[in-house]
């Protein structure tokens, strides 16, 4: 073996490394924060107004990253210079930077407007467990869904060809709404019953920010699929499922 291809090999493993580490820390705050509300890890001693403006900044930092580099041109970029496998892995480590970092600087408002107990604070924690399995249901219904982005990588390292394209299927969730990962993470959003000034300012960016990104979603695919998922979008709604699927959808 050379010694670029051992330099190729040591640059693969690191770069798994780091997207597996950064991927799976990131994933973890946040579902402890989409559950228990602001950690409070630290406090900048800003005013009311100035912490929701740097809440609000982190948001926005956050879905720019995630925008821009799920682009197909940035793909593109990507597999010009560094090349199409590191694509995934690239993402998700910075993804897993931006999140850690909107977790970590967070600023917890001292203004309550909800704070429900008895039944229906037990009410709202069931839907959050509730989505959370449903969440990997949706992982589940996609057969080889890889959420770090990594498997080119694997499979190179295995020399094996790179994956296929995913084919398009419907199954699970997906005979129910388009987008069941989205309408998951949703519920788990709105349904923390700790309902402070800075948890409804992140609740309602991060609703408006799914939308549109379902959204655009939508784009890719039709161009991805063509008819069968312009078909699939005439029989099964996007977000909300509001009617029962048929059949003959699988």
């Amino acid at each position: 073996m050379s010694a670029q291809e051992v330099k190729g090999k040591l640059t693969d493993y690191v770069v798994l490394l780091l997207s597996y580490l950064i991927g799976a820390v990131s994933m973890v705050g946040m579902m402890i924060f989409l559950f228990n509300g602001s950690l409070n890890l630290v406090p900048l001693g800003l005013s009311e107004t100035g912490a929701l403006w740097l809440n609000a900044f982190l948001c926005l930092a956050f879905f720019a990253q995630h925008s821009i580099m799920i682009r197909r041109s940035f793909r593109r970029m990507i597999a010009k210079s560094v090349g199409e496998v590191y694509h995934g892995p690239v993402y998700t480590i910075a993804s897993g930077v931006a999140l850690l970092i909107l977790v970590l600087f967070w600023q917890e408002s001292a203004h309550i407007l909800a704070l429900p107990k008895g039944m229906l604070r037990w009410l709202l924690r069931g839907v959050f467990f509730l989505s959370f399995g449903g969440f990997f249901w949706g992982l589940w219904a996609l057969d080889w869904y890889d959420p770090f982005g990594n498997t080119p990588i694997l499979r190179r390292l295995r020399g094996k060809a790179p994956p296929p394209p995913m084919p398009f299927f419907v199954r699970g969730p997906y005979r129910w709404v388009r987008h069941p990962l989205y309408l998951f993470v949703l519920l788990l959003i709105w349904s923390c019953p700790n309902l402070t000034v800075d948890r409804l300012l992140f609740n309602i960016l991060f609703t408006a920010w799914m939308i549109v990104a379902t959204l655009l979603e939508e784009r890719d695919l039709v161009a991805d699929f063509g008819e069968a998922y312009r078909d699939y979008q005439r029989k099964v709604p996007m977000l909300v499922p509001w009617r029962i699927p048929r059949r003959n959808s699988d």
